[in-house]
């Protein structure tokens, strides 16, 4: 089973650049290049937040069209720089979503079994699993104790040494530490928001942090780095489940790059390398 991450991809009205600068749909479009040409094919992909820029329902319009072309079924998480009802309004066609509240949902039609979490604060940076919303993932951890689950979610529970990042992310983490310490059968925490590739082990579990499909941000490890985004290659994750070897994490990154044959030392194609 292969899941495709996608991440942060902040789409912007036709003609607009996030901070006037990054023309994130353009990004987007590269993305789903790069998604419909993987083989084997993902059997899903997942879009962990912050979908657009400014919550507005142009926007989200203009994500439906950019998203269109891809292949695989797709399953949306809320990020901080979305809005929920703008969202359902757009995108009422999705059957695993609630109609209203938090939108939480499980996907139990795979061999990994698959938990999104609704993080978003209307209005905050931060994300937050609050008594409520860890009341529902643990009833839905008690339905399936054994199984291999992955987790999708846009705020990361935990520092990552991004200073100004680690400010922003999801409250609650303690509670939700000791929830997931209970369940060894979480095979995988996959979160957003960071704009960077991030992991470690937290909970008894390993956490990811996906790349944006766009730009990054910069890594600043000090209190005082100053708040800054950076054009490193935009990316996604792959994450890659054998029952018999576990989940491993891909990072895959988005474009057209050089690719050489080992053998004959000719450029190649990567797409047509195995018919070489």
């Amino acid at each position: 089973m292969i899941i495709a991450q996608i991440s942060d991809l902040h789409v912007q009205p036709a003609g607009q650049r996030a901070y006037g600068i990054v023309d994130t749909n353009h990004y987007l479009k590269l993305a789903v290049q790069q998604l419909n040409r993987l083989d084997p094919q993902p059997d899903l992909v997942v879009a962990t937040g912050d979908l657009v820029d400014e919550r507005t329902e142009a926007e989200y319009r203009m994500l439906k069209t950019l998203l269109a072309p891809v292949k695989a079924p797709l399953y949306f998480v809320m990020g901080n720089h979305d809005n929920r009802a703008a969202f359902r309004n757009i995108f009422p066609e999705l059957p695993y979503l609630p109609a209203d509240g938090f939108m939480h949902y499980v996907l139990d039609d795979f061999s990994l079994r698959i938990i999104v979490l609704d993080t978003l604060v209307d209005g905050e940076g931060y994300g937050e699993m609050d008594a409520e919303r860890l009341t529902w993932l643990e009833a839905r951890l008690r339905e399936a104790p054994t199984r291999p689950t992955i987790i999708f979610m846009h705020h990361p529970p935990f520092e990552t040494g991004l200073y100004g990042m680690d400010q922003l992310r999801c409250r609650g983490n303690e509670a939700l530490a000791a929830i997931i310490e209970q369940y060894p059968n979480v095979q995988r925490i996959a979160c957003g928001h960071l704009h960077r590739s991030i992991q470690t082990l937290w909970a008894g579990t390993l956490c990811t942090v996906a790349p944006s499909t766009a730009h990054q941000v910069a890594l600043g490890l000090h209190a005082d780095s100053p708040p800054a985004l950076v054009m490193e290659p935009p990316a996604l994750h792959l994450h890659l489940w054998h029952e018999a070897t576990g989940l491993v994490t891909h990072t895959v990154f988005t474009g057209d790059f050089a690719a050489y044959s080992y053998k004959t030392k000719e450029a190649i194609s990567l797409y047509e390398a195995r018919e070489r």
